[in-house]
């Protein structure tokens, strides 16, 4: 039975369930070979795609229950995975799955995680509003005191030379880590919940809580395109630009996947995850979407399960 509030039929290739319960967050890598899930049972758990194999399980240093891993980063080479809960972060080797430290952040929470190739930076959003960027060799941090509210969302070059973060002051900007000096200030009529950084520098997305999301050139500053159709409440919650440049996909906390054409902002197809299994229909957070070999594309949702779907064709 098709309910009418759905007429996608866009069932998935496959399914793995990675968390009985549910997850509390998730990431895949962007080859699609990997992803990383933390769940109430399981703590943290490291998926390899191509064979449903648990490849690892991490324990990240948790003092109680409540303080459980709710951001995953996984750096854009695959090397490195960031995990946060509220108050800690701890930085994982994907290669040989050890540990590479824990630190501990003062004064407030941590809202968003974002980490570098190599593990060499990681950017962290707080619920203070402030942005750091931290050099894990080092130790040096710079603090970015450009919002006036508490951070959302952020992201990073996979060099970790520019970051991009938005907050509850209407406002997403894409600065230099290094000197801490505003690129772009991209304003927005509501709280900004989501930024992502196309991993090549071609492009900067932004979303409000309300409908509109862009997609900025981060060569110029100017807006390339405005989503169209978007609804409202439609917050989205993972983000994704092909290799090639042309296509954006997104994930939002309705179950709904979409796919968008980058140059004209139309969404070209959707359909919506698995839910969490139950006796009256819930609903589901897409934690993170990825291409997949063979036209395929992958998401990792609240629901914990991994899926499979066939890319959409063009119209």
């Amino acid at each position: 039975m098709l309910s009418a509030c759905q007429p996608n039929k866009t069932s998935p290739i496959q399914r793995w369930q990675h968390a009985v319960e549910g997850s509390y967050a998730g990431e895949i890598s962007r080859d699609g070979r990997y992803s990383v899930v933390s769940s109430i049972h399981h703590g943290i758990s490291v998926w390899d795609l191509k064979t449903n194999d648990r490849k690892y399980n991490w324990a990240q240093e948790q003092t109680s229950s409540d303080n459980l891993v709710l951001a995953i980063d996984i750096s854009d080479n695959a090397s490195h995975v960031v995990t946060a809960n509220r108050s800690d972060f701890a930085l994982w080797n994907l290669e040989n799955g050890k540990s590479e430290g824990y630190w501990k952040v003062r004064d407030s929470n941590i809202r968003d995680i974002a980490v570098s190739n190599q593990g060499n930076f990681v950017l962290i959003g707080k619920s203070s509003g402030t942005v750091v960027h931290v050099a894990i060799d080092t130790g040096r941090r710079l603090e970015f005191l450009g919002h006036s509210e508490k951070i959302n969302s952020v992201d990073m070059l996979p060099n970790g030379r520019v970051a991009m973060s938005g907050g509850n002051d209407f406002i997403a900007y894409v600065w230099d880590s290094q000197s801490g000096q505003v690129i772009y200030q991209f304003n927005h009529t509501s709280r900004v919940s989501k930024v992502a950084l196309d991993p090549q520098g071609r492009y900067a997305f932004s979303a409000d809580s309300m409908r509109a999301a862009h997609i900025w050139d981060l060569k110029t500053g100017k807006l390339i395109t405005t989503l169209k159709g978007t609804k409202r409440h439609e917050v989205f919650s993972s983000v994704r630009f092909s290799s090639d440049g042309k296509t954006l996909i997104t994930g939002a906390a309705t179950r709904k996947v979409s796919v968008w054409d980058i140059e004209t902002g139309k969404r070209t197809a959707h359909w919506y995850v698995t839910a969490k299994e139950a006796k009256r229909p819930t609903g589901a957070v897409v934690y993170s979407v990825a291409f997949g070999d063979n036209n395929t594309l992958l998401t990792e949702s609240s629901s914990g399960y991994a899926e499979s779907w066939p890319m959409p064709k063009s119209h």
